[in-house]
């Protein structure tokens, strides 16, 4: 009688890695940290960390999370799992990497013990990344910029009230380009996801409408 195959063995160590956007002066940033305990110590990399025992992947995000920003409850988003071979020096790791969104009044920087700093960084301008990090941040970009035409994504980099300018603002540093302003709003009133607040803001030496999101939206 012919044994039964056994699985070959493998020692896989599980990691989470974070993307975490912010909108700073216009710009789409990214939280960065700079590492402080090998592999490449001294270089800059996404927050992350290994998972622990019994713990979940969303939980281990949300701990790792908190740890960078000191914030909860934001909008986050499992994005791909990245496995090749070579890809951590230190053996066979799998990371499933998230990517978070935190408008720019509620992001903190705290730097963990592993790590010498931390610093936002434009997408467009960063240094180069430890491990595959690269390959995640980008990823993680086009994944935000093709959800824009789908969904409401966009709006979590806000505050609660915002001006239509600043609304145009956060797609366009997402997206990379400018938009056509009149047709920009034109598709927002045939969208009907905002309500105009009692308030109003200075910008630009006029006072300028406030608005945060319909109900249900």
């Amino acid at each position: 009688m012919p044994r039964a195959s056994r699985a070959p063995r493998t020692d896989v160590q599980v990691t989470v890695d974070l993307v975490i956007f912010t909108i700073r002066e216009q710009q789409l940033h990214a939280l960065l940290i700079e590492r402080g305990v090998p592999p490449f110590a001294g270089r800059w990399a996404l927050p992350g960390g290994f998972i622990r025992e019994g713990e979940g992947l969303e939980h281990a995000a949300l701990r790792e999370l908190e740890e960078e920003t000191g914030v909860r409850d934001v909008y986050l988003e499992q994005l791909f799992t990245f496995g090749d071979p070579g890809r951590d020096p230190r053996g066979r790791v799998v990371t499933v990497a998230y990517y978070a969104l935190i408008a720019a009044d509620k992001a903190p920087l705290v730097a963990r013990t592993d790590a010498r700093a931390a610093r936002w960084w434009p997408v467009a301008h960063h240094p180069a990344l430890a491990f595959d990090h690269d390959r995640i941040l980008a990823y993680a970009v086009e994944r935000l910029r093709n959800k824009l035409e789908y969904t409401t994504v966009g709006f979590q980099l806000l505050p609660r009230r915002f001006t239509l300018t600043e609304l145009q603002q956060v797609y366009e540093a997402i997206l990379g380009r400018s938009l056509d302003k009149r047709n920009f709003r034109r598709k927002l009133a045939l969208l009907g996801l905002l309500k105009p607040s009692k308030e109003r803001r200075q910008e630009r030496g006029r006072p300028a409408q406030l608005f945060e999101f319909s109900a249900g939206c």
